[in-house]
């Protein structure tokens, strides 16, 4: 017995090092800054191993960008994200599938498929800004989309497609980019930049 020892140590090592792997899962990750998209504008997917506030710690390895978190009572707050540190009403916030939780990013358990989004937020009596989200509807193609914090969606009037160094005006909020080189993003006044889709 003592002999396979080592060989036992060995087993439980290497089983316990594959252990967070396996609860890891795999999400789609974007942060979208005060001024540009910091991370993933295709929404790329990570690998996580929980929560929100882990997909942001995911997306900052792979972006190479710094974030700050300061421990609250009620909870970790995200104070800082690149060179923006949140103040008086403006601030870090997130949005999971298109939908801001009344919960913190830690208490938001993740699973295989999420969609999760870390924005720059002005906020004023109405809250805080809508989101866009960019859909193909046929080859170069897209409608735009404005999300509200509880996810419900309305056309995104008067929003732009960016393509390359193009930008196309929507009408009702859908619109034809044409050929285009490299990935197509929605923008509007007041709102967060969308996902970029080819």
């Amino acid at each position: 017995m003592l002999r396979r020892l080592p060989v036992v140590i060995a087993v439980l090592a290497a089983a316990l090092l594959l252990v967070p792997a396996a609860l890891a899962v795999r999400v789609h990750v974007r942060v979208e800054g005060k001024t540009r998209t910091i991370f993933g504008p295709a929404e790329p997917t990570l690998s996580v191993t929980a929560n929100a506030l882990d997909a942001l710690e995911a997306a900052s390895l792979a972006g190479e960008f710094y974030y700050h978190v300061t421990v609250t009572g009620f909870g970790p707050y995200v104070d800082q994200i690149g060179r923006y540190p949140a103040g008086a009403s403006s601030g870090w916030v997130f949005k999971l599938n298109g939908v801001s939780p009344p919960v913190g990013a830690d208490a938001v358990q993740l699973k295989a498929g999420d969609r999760v989004l870390w924005y720059w937020a002005d906020f004023g009596p109405s809250g805080g800004p809508p989101t866009l989200e960019l859909k193909r509807t046929a080859r170069n193609c897209y409608r735009v989309l404005s999300q509200d914090d509880t996810g419900k969606t309305t056309t995104a009037l008067g929003a732009t497609l960016r393509a390359g160094g193009r930008s196309v005006h929507t009408r009702k909020g859908a619109a034809c980019v044409g050929l285009h080189r490299g990935l197509v993003k929605a923008t509007l006044a007041g709102a967060i930049r969308s996902n970029a889709l080819a």
